[in-house]
């Protein structure tokens, strides 16, 4: 569990550059380097940091479009529904949400057209009753894996 402001701002340093030393961080945060070990260990001992990744950048070569995908089932298919979205490779994310829709899917194609055909078949998905869909044109802020 994050205890205070000073686990916060590690968390932060360590989203922007995971393979930061524990020298750098320890003097960003104005603290001891043995202090920054100790707080990482039990970030990492209770189960905040679960691991260390590395994020690719996008090349010019394969530009990427990405869309948020709203997605509203039937009754009683949320199962078979998310069976048939995990065999989607560019699928990154999906998430069970409150409000309009059922599920949120975060989607990563090679092209517009690769979006189109996606979206194609996921309204296609037995149990899929409609879907709202999300380009991202920027993005502004980037913390995650």
């Amino acid at each position: 569990m994050v205890k205070d402001d000073l686990d916060r701002e590690l968390i932060t340093l360590l989203q922007a550059n995971a393979r930061e030393s524990t020298a750098n961080l320890a003097r960003k945060l104005g603290i001891a380097r043995t202090t920054v070990v100790a707080r990482l260990a039990r970030l990492e001992r209770e189960g905040v940091i679960v691991g260390y990744t590395v994020r690719l950048g996008q090349d010019d070569q394969r530009p990427q479009v990405r869309a948020h995908v709203g997605i509203t089932l039937q009754p009683k298919r949320a199962r078979d529904v998310t069976a048939q979205l995990k065999k989607l490779p560019e699928l990154l994310q999906l998430s069970s949400v409150s409000g309009e829709f059922d599920y949120i899917a975060i989607l990563r194609a090679e092209s517009t057209a690769r979006l189109d055909a996606l979206l194609d078949a996921i309204g296609e998905i037995d149990g899929v009753l409609k879907t709202t869909t999300s380009v991202v044109l920027a993005l502004r802020v980037d913390r995650g894996p």
